[in-house]
């Protein structure tokens, strides 16, 4: 792990996600014939949505996934796009599954899935070297100086009506 983060246009950002989801009745299809084209299949679509597969192991009756999800996407939309997508893809390239599988339904409903994040003493470093990080900024910074329109006080006690 070279980076400690991701980024986009505006958000650096750490999301890890362990996502764990079966094929329809946990039939071992997966791990047979259709394990290598699965395997393309995701990573085509998480290219598509800028998500990174950190890891992944096709079981034979399930799918074990360690994904960066960016956060302006959600987890719930990715895994509707991810198993929607290569079920019609699954569809499309091997067509005698359509009889195994009714309906194009290659995924079973649900998915499990788990926050991947930092401990908490890393946690504590990073909060601890940002304070340190914010007063070393802070001496370097630029002082401000008092409102060049506003009244100095001295100025105010002369003028001032009795």
């Amino acid at each position: 792990m070279a980076n400690k983060y991701d980024s986009l246009a505006h958000t650096k950002y750490y999301t890890r996600y362990h996502i764990v989801f079966t094929p329809k009745f946990r039939r071992k299809v997966i791990y047979n014939q259709l394990r290598k084209d699965i395997i393309e299949y995701f990573k085509r679509l998480c290219k598509y949505k800028g998500v990174e597969i950190i890891e992944g192991h096709m079981m034979p009756d399930h799918v074990h996934m360690l994904v960066s999800i960016p956060p302006k996407t959600s987890v719930s939309s990715f895994m509707g796009y991810l198993k929607g997508k290569s079920s019609l893809m699954v569809f499309e390239y091997h067509a005698n599954l359509k009889y195994k599988y009714g309906n194009r339904h290659f995924w079973a409903d649900g998915y499990y899935v788990s926050t991947v994040g930092l401990n908490e003493e890393t946690v504590r470093k990073y909060i601890r070297e940002q304070e340190k990080d914010d007063i070393a900024k802070d001496k370097l910074s630029v002082k401000e100086y008092e409102d060049p329109f506003g009244e100095d006080k001295q100025v105010r006690t002369k003028n001032k009506i009795v």
